[in-house]
């Protein structure tokens, strides 16, 4: 019995070592890919497979009660339908979400665009994740199918996932409030839609620095990122929840990946209460960020013509989309002030908001300002003024110089900067300027606008766009 023993014992040291040897070469093989970037794709889990649990109705009560701890990550357990994640946090996580439509289906031409309009350098800090919230798994596969197909390499390199949270997860969809009389089939929709954005951020939370919400049937402008990496460095130091690179729906809505868990909760909670961009509007608030920061051009377009409710037509678009916007103006934070009579709610900050807005004050006399001063001293390179709206083309500045200035104190007239030098004279009611960072020999502290002969008519500040001095960036084409 004892050599018997013994010989099997010998058999199976003896059969372990091709298998570990193999496993060596493969992980050796694995780490030189990753190192790189790039999964192999033989990792990609199949739409049959499933990682998921038995699942339990104990699982899906945690799911939904156990709210007290809003930063954890929600239990569940997806379906990897394609590709895996890497274990490196990228930059940027591009969330979609995507159902049948009975009329017309953009999902492969929304994920094109995203590879299309990026480079190289670009590719290796984002990842798409598509959320299939389906529940026709028929559908699912042959999408999946065809998504394998056409992004195979960005499967591979790990660019690309696709996922899908089991119909178990997710809460009843009959008998929810009627809001706002809506018909029951459009609650059920909006109401599902909440659910469906909330497992895709909760799966989303680990993957990257930032996360962008987007539809599935969206264009997106050449080198978004680079834009987008440019806004973001201008506000660091700054507070913000939400920002907006279009003005339409969930399309191009910036957060924090650490918010990621707080904003899946709080849609779960609310899911049959209001739409989802309803819903944004109100958590960016409950977290303390009271105005809309948009920026423009956008950078994001609809491009979808039947909506995924019942294929109604859906022909919104974004007037402020430029499909070459790397020039987007990344106003930095800071305070404005004025001396001149304010209209109303029209107040100063309106000139340096990004949402369509504007400054408005009765007529200015000579002498008079309109300050901004930065949260801290920033580079400039390009300044952009206009006064006046197209229905009100008369209330412009007709005179008046731009200066910018150093070493802010604080006066009896509030705070100012200690010196100031004139960059140039409004002309036709606005004013740009190139290349200020090479015309003056300071970082800038102050940017004033001031009245150099008082007018009749009423002023109003449209917009005021500053472009930060930033190092050229590696992500250009």
């Amino acid at each position: 019995m004892w050599k018997f023993v013994e010989k099997m014992r010998c058999f199976r040291k003896r059969s372990m070592l091709p298998f570990l040897g193999f496993l060596i070469a493969f992980l050796l093989f694995f780490n030189l890919y990753m190192d790189d970037g790039f999964v192999l794709e033989a990792e990609k889990r199949q739409l049959g497979e499933t990682l998921m649990h038995p699942s339990t109705s104990e699982r899906y009560v945690h799911t939904f009660t156990d709210l007290s701890n809003f930063s954890g990550t929600i239990n569940v357990t997806y379906r990897y339908l394609a590709g895996i994640p890497l274990p490196r946090k990228k930059y940027l996580t591009i969330g979609l979400s995507s159902v049948k439509r009975k009329k017309g289906n953009y999902l492969l031409e929304t994920i094109k665009s995203i590879f299309d309009q990026s480079s190289y350098e670009e590719l290796k800090e984002i990842v798409v994740v598509v959320h299939l919230a389906d529940f026709d798994l028929a559908w699912c596969e042959n999408l999946v199918q065809e998504i394998t197909r056409k992004f195979a390499h960005h499967i591979i390199a790990g660019r690309l996932l696709v996922i899908q949270a089991p119909e178990e997860y997710y809460p009843s969809l009959d008998g929810l409030k009627r809001n706002y009389n809506d018909p029951e089939d459009r609650v059920r929709f909006r109401s599902k839609q909440n659910v469906d954005y909330a497992f895709l951020l909760n799966f989303c939370t680990n993957l990257s620095h930032f996360y962008m919400m987007l539809e599935d049937d969206v264009r997106c402008s050449r080198n978004f990122l680079t834009a987008l990496k440019k806004v973001i460095t201008s506000r660091e130091g700054s507070y913000w929840v939400m920002l907006e690179f279009s003005k339409l729906g969930y399309i191009g809505k910036l957060y924090h990946s650490r918010d990621l868990p707080r904003l899946a909760h709080f849609l779960l909670m609310f899911y049959q209460e209001m739409p989802c961009d309803w819903l944004l509007i109100h958590f960016r608030g409950l977290l303390a960020q009271k105005d809309v920061i948009r920026f423009k051009p956008s950078l994001f377009q609809h491009m979808g013509y039947y909506s995924s409710y019942k294929g109604a037509e859906n022909k919104l678009k974004d007037d402020d989309f430029e499909e070459d916007s790397i020039d987007i103006p990344d106003n930095p934070p800071a305070s404005m002030y004025t001396n001149i009579n304010v209209f109303e709610n029209y107040d100063a900050t309106k000139a340096y908001s990004t949402v369509d807005e504007y400054f408005w004050g009765k007529p200015p006399c000579t002498g008079d300002f309109f300050l901004i001063i930065f949260n801290k001293s920033t580079k400039i390179s390009r300044i952009k003024i206009v006064t006046g709206t197209e229905d009100r083309q008369n209330d412009v500045l007709h005179h008046g110089a731009l200066e910018v200035g150093q070493k802010a104190v604080d006066t009896k007239q509030g705070r100012q900067c200690a010196s100031y030098i004139t960059l140039g004279e409004f002309k036709g009611g606005g004013i740009e300027v190139d290349s200020v960072d090479h015309k003056i020999g300071f970082d800038i502290e102050c940017v004033r606008v001031v009245v150099t002969a008082g007018q009749k008519e009423w002023l109003i500040i449209r917009t005021i766009s500053l472009w930060t001095t930033q190092p050229v960036s590696q992500f250009k084409k």
